[in-house]
């Protein structure tokens, strides 16, 4: 499995709008139902599971990043997306510093294996310190989507 098999690069956000955990979850989720990747009418429950799930524990791991993640009914086909932040965003991350990169995860509840699968791929490549800093400084959907092709390659 490699990112581009999850990763929705129409969903992909170079410069998010949101300033707040809440609202950026939001842009996300509404981000991959306009590419198709969920039912429009379902974005409201996958946004209150997502927030949910960082109430049980953030999901920013640290370095100025967070992968939120959730497996749920709505959702028939395993999609992420990524969002930038260039103000950064109180995620509650473990070493309490903003967060400016964002990979979304939404997986099937059926596909927990497949879910474990992509988020082995999305942290592997977010523990480089190389992966981390492009992503950061990608400013456009375009440079983003390469970065992904790189690392998929194994760059």
């Amino acid at each position: 499995m490699k990112l581009k098999d999850f990763i929705v690069a129409d969903a992909i956000i170079p410069e998010l709008q949101g300033s707040e955990r809440d609202d950026v979850l939001r842009e996300l989720v509404t981000a991959l139902a306009l590419a198709g990747a969920l039912p429009r009418e379902s974005v409201d429950e996958v946004v209150a599971a997502l927030i949910k799930r960082e109430q049980n524990g953030s999901t920013g791991f640290g370095k100025g990043v967070a992968v939120p993640h959730v497996k749920h009914a709505a959702v028939k086909k395993m999609s992420g997306t990524i969002g930038r932040s260039t103000g950064g965003i109180d995620f509650a991350a473990l070493d309490h510093q903003p967060v400016y990169s964002i990979v979304l995860l939404l997986s099937p509840e059926a596909q927990p294996q497949q879910h474990l699968q992509a988020m082995n791929i999305v942290f592997s490549n977010l523990q480089k310190d190389m992966f981390r800093r492009f992503l950061r400084q990608s400013a456009t959907k375009q440079a983003i989507v390469e970065l992904l092709d790189e690392a998929d390659a194994g760059k």
